[in-house]
């Protein structure tokens, strides 16, 4: 008979609290230095994720990725599949789809390349100023404008209705922008 997983038994049962450190958590470097210096067993990853969903991939690899856009659009792609697998194809399921999606790249457009990073390590806090990517699929996706996100939802999930219209939930450049004007 195999033995427990001691993960999934109670501290009583080994002895030992598990610490999860909370915070911040947006590279490999902060993940270390947490692990490191925080006493934390591991270490939770939200905002970070949101932002580059492929930091598990670089905590793991212990290094930087500078992910193409290309590689970025297919995560936006799988993210709609998933979606519309779980909603629904119809109207209703695509809508849902379609915010979610929006509230996403809310937050992944605050991501900045690598390659075109001023310093490092990054902070999830930065807001990076307006730039151009390396490539026009690399610009728009580090749009902070709505309408721009509105467009690459409609690349996976057919034109948005005409009055579509969408102010995401959490304070982000564009809310602002679309508050102002």
């Amino acid at each position: 008979m195999a033995e427990p997983d001691p993960r999934q038994l109670s501290s009583s049962n080994n002895g030992k609290v598990y610490f999860v450190g909370n915070g911040d958590c947006y590279s490999h470097v902060d993940y270390n230095e947490h692990i490191a210096h925080g006493k934390v067993d591991s270490v939770m990853v939200a905002r970070g994720a949101l932002i580059k969903p492929w930091i598990f991939e670089e905590i793991e690899q212990g290094q930087y990725l500078d992910k193409s856009a290309t590689e970025r659009l297919a995560y936006i792609e799988k993210y709609a599949k998933y979606g519309l697998e779980n909603w629904g194809s119809d109207e209703i399921g695509v809508g849902i789809t379609r915010r979610f999606l929006l509230e996403w790249l809310s937050f992944a457009c605050r991501y900045v390349p690598v390659g075109l990073l001023e310093h490092l390590p990054p902070h999830i806090q930065d807001r990076p100023p307006a730039h151009k990517g390396r490539n026009e699929l690399e610009t728009l996706l580090s749009s902070d404008n709505y309408k721009d996100w509105i467009k690459i939802s409609e690349m996976f999930l057919s034109p948005a209705h005409k009055d579509f219209r969408f102010e995401p939930k959490h304070r982000s450049n564009s809310y602002e922008i679309e508050a102002e004007g």
